[in-house]
């Protein structure tokens, strides 16, 4: 069997945007950041005037995610693309990471799932895989049930908190449950 798969989301997980800035979660620090993905979304506006994401992360998460990559191959599944490399693993300590290459980004699927779902178990190729993300819901986990051959946890993460221990303790006993086959034992 192929290891297990970790596809992680920034925005939401690793950046918990919609806490309210007087209520940031305990742990994270506020970085600024211009990643190209972000200021080729205002075209015909100079680099210097374009105003920088405020990104919270908590550098814990990291250790964390690397004590994961002992039984999962991480992988960013995120609209950050390879801008992840190079504004976030080097904030939460990690190394350069494979990238899902989205062909398209939509709000969502035609069938109501989330955009990213059905690329994502096209990536996976039949390997199991945990997913963490904000914009999960019962649909993508039909559609993961329907159309994926392994076993896959659908993490749903609330925006406002990022990550907590609760989701890591889920991440660690799912891939505790797979057997040789990449389905649960």
């Amino acid at each position: 069997m192929s290891r297990p798969l970790l596809y992680l989301d920034v925005d939401g997980p690793l950046n918990p945007y919609a806490a309210k800035p007087e209520r940031r979660p305990h742990g994270y620090g506020t970085h600024r950041m211009k990643p190209p993905g972000w200021i080729a979304q205002h075209p015909g506006v100079p680099r210097a005037y374009v105003k920088p994401l405020r990104v919270w992360l908590n550098p814990d998460h990291g250790r964390r995610l690397l004590d994961l990559s002992d039984r999962y191959d991480l992988v960013w599944a995120t609209t950050w693309g390879r801008d992840a490399n190079d504004f976030i693993s080097p904030v939460l300590g990690l190394p350069a990471l494979p990238v899902v290459e989205w062909p398209t980004m939509h709000d969502m699927a035609p069938d109501g799932t989330f955009w990213k779902t059905r690329h994502l178990v096209a990536h996976a190729s039949g390997r199991p895989f945990a997913w963490v993300d904000d914009e999960l819901g019962e649909r993508d986990r039909t559609f993961v049930r329907t159309h994926h051959p392994a076993a896959a946890l659908l993490r749903h993460v609330d925006a406002r908190h990022g990550l907590r221990d609760t989701d890591f303790a889920a991440v660690a006993a799912f891939v505790r449950t797979l057997g040789t086959e990449g389905r649960p034992a």
